[in-house]
């Protein structure tokens, strides 16, 4: 029995379980989102405004972008590292976890899996150092959790594709230098790398956001989009397509709210220490001790959630339905945790100095994005009773 006691931001002691290589990540990570993210992110939040093609840039050479792929200049680490890398960023901010996660698990992991070797060799060295940013349209106005039902269309005139439809709530897309596009074709839903400089590509950016401000969102508008006819993948076809990237991003993000999470605990075991009320600090009472014991029982529980599924996927034993178990239990674990974390400041826990009401609107929109807590819930249900509730 260890007569020390356990670390009140690593209570189960799970960094312990990382290999070398994914430690030196964390700590690198960490340190770039200490000093180059955190001290500008609230007035990024407040503006709605983010330097993203900086960032590009910066989060290239920090070796973070497409970092779980292999070749094409990506690094080629773990699954488990690149979950970590994503637990830090969302640390600071889910708007910055975002970037990367779409930049790497939708845009570059689509082309990595299903372009061709010319598609890859075009754009996946440059999307690794940050100097092209991509972005993945999958979702429609009027298709969200039915991606089947997309309006979006791709028809043949010649040996060219001629794209035409709109997709909405399309992160980086206001700065992308590409995007991948899904659309309907007599052959079945395929997809399609466009540079954002072909003729009939508009991107229009979405305002008044309450959640997910330290990001830039997009409505595409594909009119009369003329692409030659090495623009498709070449194999994909239907739904398998485009679900096989989300479930890349989904597992991102399962580990990336490890990091909001934990922030909005650590914010509010940080004050609750140091705020006094009748004469002793609020950590002293015992309602308080009772929400921290929660709270550091949500924040690691999700934390062993992450890192066993990022087991999984490195040994290859990894399932869709571990990634919708993760990204079910660990968004929702960590919403809770912000939400409770944030009666804990009072009054402040309502400013922009503090971490934790940023993370809980940020927190809404990722229960909803990349397959809502519902959908999650389904595919659960399905999975243990071979029944589907939806066709």
């Amino acid at each position: 029995m260890s007569t020390h006691a356990p670390n009140p931001h690593d209570f189960l002691d799970l960094d312990h379980e990382l290999s070398r290589e994914e430690r030196d990540i964390r700590d690198a990570v960490r340190q770039f989102a200490a000093d180059r993210l955190a001290p500008h992110v609230a007035d990024w939040y407040e503006t709605g405004s983010l330097p993203a093609r900086e960032l590009a840039k910066e989060f290239g050479a920090l070796g973070v972008l497409g970092m779980h792929l292999e070749g094409y200049d990506c690094a080629g680490t773990s699954a488990v590292a690149y979950g970590i890398a994503c637990r830090e960023l969302e640390a600071v901010d889910s708007g910055l976890r975002s970037l990367v996660s779409v930049q790497g698990s939708l845009a570059m992991f689509a082309i990595h899996r299903w372009g061709s070797e010319q598609q890859r060799e075009q754009w996946l060295p440059a999307m690794a150092a940050g100097e092209a940013v991509g972005c993945f349209g999958l979702t429609e106005p009027d298709a969200g959790s039915d991606p089947g039902g997309m309006r979006t269309h791709a028809v043949r005139d010649g040996s060219d594709w001629v794209l035409n439809g709109t997709k909405m709530w399309i992160t980086n897309g206001t700065v992308a230098d590409v995007a991948v596009i899904w659309a309907q074709t007599d052959d079945g839903i395929r997809g399609f790398v466009v540079p954002t400089d072909t003729p009939g590509f508009i991107a229009n950016e979405v305002k008044h956001k309450l959640s997910l401000r330290a990001s830039l969102t997009a409505e595409l508008v594909l009119d009369g989009v003329r692409l030659p006819a090495d623009a498709a993948f070449p194999d994909v076809r239907g739904l398998r397509g485009p679900l096989s990237c989300l479930n890349e991003a989904r597992y991102g993000i399962l580990c990336g709210v490890v990091g909001a999470a934990r922030s909005s605990y650590e914010a509010a075991l940080e004050y609750t220490l140091n705020r006094e009320q009748f004469g002793k600090p609020l950590a002293a009472f015992q309602l308080t001790q009772r929400k921290l014991a929660d709270l550091l029982v949500e924040v690691n529980r999700a934390g062993l959630v992450a890192l066993q599924i990022g087991r999984l996927k490195d040994t290859g034993r990894l399932h869709h339905n571990h990634v919708s178990f993760g990204k079910l239990a660990n968004v929702r674990a960590a919403l809770d945790v912000a939400r409770s974390a944030r009666t804990m400041l009072g009054a402040n826990g309502i400013s922009l100095e503090y971490p934790v009401m940023r993370h809980m609107a940020n927190l809404e929109t990722v229960l909803t994005y990349e397959g809502t807590e519902e959908m999650h819930a389904l595919s659960l249900g399905q999975a243990v009773t071979g029944l589907s509730s939806l066709r």
